[in-house]
């Protein structure tokens, strides 16, 4: 197994502490957002061999055994990240496999360049991604039911609001959130931000469930992005539960330290609390306007003390390990790629000794056997 150098991204929401706690080192003073493993071409890990995406390259069937590469091709179907938001990340929805397909040939037909600011899709993969809580997490995931988001906005008494309350109170599911979240993005943008910002100060006078509200308001002062966070349901993790993101499904990420897994794509599609690229009538397209509980996941107990974070999809999967003090060694020989990472205690991997924030990737065929006392999740696919 190899040893993984990561690359930390400096996004502008990041923690500036949370991921020096847990490598135990000084913060910079920087935001440090994401810890990328994997073989992403973004930033891919490196080892002593080279980069990841080099040795998958070099070897496809070596480093991800036969199964995985008949099913996912020659590529590693999954990035692992560590997750420190500071501040909420832009409100998201992700495409499925097929929105993904025809938008990324529809924009190579037109021309249009993969780094331009106003592309929507990177690659031709679709992006369903899980995070997984190290420390209390806040974000939001999914619409909530029309009466209740009709409910949070007419408490705020806010004579503009007051026509999307009665959408919200009036039409069936489907059609409330879609002209609601509509009419908020569609809106004349000077009218919004003032709306925006009467909204605001009634939370922070509320607090309660209007709380999260007035703390994403601070950080994006006027965006309608305040407005349509509202339709969706406010989630707390505690540390070791977890949130799987499916295609079409609107969310973000306020604030916390998490394990996130995602299949190896970069398509994003934002409706606000950003200044990146905002395209309204492809998100309209892609999100699925469903309402109903997020569905926090539990880890569900396996044979050998793994817990596992059941999802509906293949190109991932993850689980953990906690590992008691003078427990005998684990084997996690599989037979597909794998990489483990320490989030607490000190774990032997193979030769590598791991403390929390290290990780190692095993290849296909290479054995793999862990020892100590701590935590370990294991990233791998299923075949």
């Amino acid at each position: 197994m190899d040893r993984l150098d990561n690359t930390v991204r400096p996004y502008a929401w990041g923690s500036t502490t949370a991921i020096p706690r847990l490598l135990g080192v000084e913060p910079t003073g920087e935001p440090q957002a994401e810890m990328w493993m994997g073989a992403h071409p973004g930033a891919p890990s490196r080892t002593a061999r080279g980069t990841l995406a080099d040795l998958v390259d070099a070897a496809p069937e070596r480093e991800l055994g036969a199964a995985t590469v008949a099913k996912f091709g020659p590529r590693l179907p999954f990035l692992l990240k560590l997750l420190a938001a500071g501040a909420p990340l832009s409100l998201q929805v992700h495409p499925n496999l097929e929105q993904a397909r025809e938008g990324y040939a529809d924009e190579e037909r037109r021309g249009v360049p993969l780094d331009a600011p106003h592309r929507n899709y990177k690659d031709a993969n679709h992006k369903p991604e899980l995070i997984c809580a190290l420390t209390e997490f806040d974000g939001l995931c999914g619409f909530r039911e029309p009466a209740e988001a009709a409910a949070l906005l007419a408490a705020l008494g806010v004579d503009a609001l007051k026509p999307y309350v009665d959408l919200l109170r009036a039409r069936p599911e489907e059609a409330a959130l879609r002209e609601v979240l509509t009419a908020i993005l569609g809106a004349d943008r000077e009218e919004t931000a003032r709306t925006v910002h009467e909204a605001a100060a009634a939370c922070d006078r509320l607090g309660g469930d209007h709380a999260p509200y007035a703390a994403i308001a601070h950080h994006y002062p006027g965006d309608p992005g305040v407005l349509a966070a509202m339709l969706l349901n406010h989630v707390r993790l505690q540390p070791g539960e977890a949130l799987f993101l499916g295609a079409g499904v609107p969310h973000a990420y306020l604030d916390g330290l998490g394990v996130e897994i995602m299949a190896n794509s970069n398509n994003v599609l934002r409706c606000g609390l950003t200044p990146k690229h905002v395209d309204v009538p492809e998100l309209l397209r892609v999100v699925r306007f469903e309402a109903g509980d997020p569905g926090v996941l539990r880890p569900e107990a396996a044979p050998d003390g793994e817990e596992v974070y059941e999802t509906p999809i293949d190109e991932f999967r993850l689980s953990r390990y906690l590992l008691a003090p003078g427990a005998a060694p684990r084997d996690l020989t599989l037979g597909a790629p794998q990489i483990l990472l320490c989030t607490a205690g000190a774990v032997e991997a193979g030769e590598h000794r791991l403390t929390p924030g290290q990780s190692v990737f095993v290849p296909a065929e290479d054995k793999a056997v862990v020892s100590g006392e701590g935590t370990v999740f294991r990233a791998t696919v299923v075949v």
